[in-house]
């Protein structure tokens, strides 16, 4: 089948031709994905020999159950789902049979007072990530769920590496605050470590991005609010439109035309061998935050002084932490205006007029 024409096809297009009995589009999608369904059972049972045999189980379920299939292009997630949990039966059933040969002892099953609390803890986990962005929520379920790879994510998903990271990096941050309180207790200097001449930094995340009410966009006023992780300090700045605009996408995964600045800023990065570690907020000096992207390549580590919204912006992209001065947040400055909470607008609103507003230009400027 190697060079015919549905070796080129998508996954939509061959799912359709295998549901009117094309048994050569069958073979191309189960081909396509093979590799990563024998790659995720394996994981599970510990042998590739067993990855193999649920991997062909999944298959003739798959065939049987393909018109039960929602959306063609998602047939490989949904194979790969099938094959996983093929493999955790068997594993259940390889432990049965193990556990039926051995002597009697002690239960290590949970009790049920901890099953009480597994119950409400898979709950807050299970609405948390229902809250999130589209692309976000994908993202987590096929890597934390499903067991995929970054690689094997920005695959399914048709994205970067990159962006996979920038997704997963964005869903933590978002799923931090409604999951703190089934979190352990933080250890008691919360803030990272640094030599005394030095600053002390504390890991922060974009909480949200807020907006006045105006149509006028020179009249607009954007702020960035960085939050504390396990913390309740809070770090609002001012910022430009574009920057605002920009943030807010990212934190709502909204894929757009053409790379944005700041995408393109990550590709350049990866694509000459660097690898963006962190970006710092460093300092506040005459009301000016300032900011230093850190990058790892083949000269060494490299700081690059950045503005903090472009800084911000790179990190959401590329996955990287980031991290402000702890004085900082004990000390927002004179930027900490009062008016700022009040503004209606948030993070999904301002996602959605920029989305409307590149849309737009996209339209007037296309031929």
């Amino acid at each position: 089948m190697a060079g015919g024409r549905e070796a080129g096809a998508p996954d939509s297009d061959l799912v359709h031709a295998s549901l009117r009995g094309n048994k050569d589009a069958f073979a191309e999608l189960i081909g396509r994905h093979w590799p990563t369904a024998v790659s995720l059972a394996t994981r599970v049972l510990g042998s590739a020999e067993l990855g193999h045999d649920a991997a062909q189980e999944a298959t003739i379920a798959a065939m049987s159950g393909l018109d039960q299939l929602r959306t063609a292009d998602r047939f490989g997630a949904w194979f790969c789902g099938i094959t996983l949990n093929v493999a955790r039966r068997l594993l259940r059933q390889m432990r049965a049979e193990r556990w039926a040969r051995l002597p009697d002892h002690v239960s290590a099953e949970p009790g049920p007072q901890a099953l009480a609390e597994l119950a409400e803890l898979t709950a807050a986990v299970r609405d948390a990530v229902a809250q999130l962005a589209a692309g976000q929520r994908e993202a987590v379920m096929l890597f934390y769920l499903q067991g995929l790879t970054h690689r094997e994510v920005a695959a399914e998903l048709g994205i970067s590496v990159g962006a996979v990271k920038a997704r997963l990096h964005q869903a933590r941050s978002s799923l931090t605050p409604p999951l703190r309180p089934f979190a352990p207790p933080p250890p008691r200097e919360t803030v990272m470590t640094a030599p005394v001449s030095g600053p002390a930094w504390t890991d922060v995340f974009v909480a949200e991005i807020r907006r006045n009410e105006t149509d006028d966009i020179a009249s607009q006023r954007y702020v960035m609010i960085l939050a504390e992780q396990n913390g309740d300090r809070r770090l609002p700045m001012w910022i430009g439109p574009a920057e605002g605009m920009a943030l807010a996408l990212s934190l709502e995964s909204q894929e757009t035309p053409r790379p944005l600045t700041h995408q393109m800023a990550g590709r350049l990065v990866e694509a000459s061998g660097g690898h963006v570690t962190e970006v710092r907020i460093t300092r506040l000096t005459d009301a000016t935050y300032y900011a230093a992207i850190m990058i790892d390549g083949s000269a060494g580590r490299q700081e690059v002084d950045a503005r903090p919204s472009d800084a911000v912006n790179l990190a959401l992209v590329t996955g990287a932490a980031i991290r402000a001065d702890s004085s900082l947040l004990d000390n927002p400055g004179d930027t900490s205006q009062p008016e700022w909470p009040d503004y209606p607008l948030g993070t999904t609103e301002v996602a959605r007029q920029a989305k409307e507003l590149i849309e737009r230009r996209a339209r007037r400027t296309s031929p």
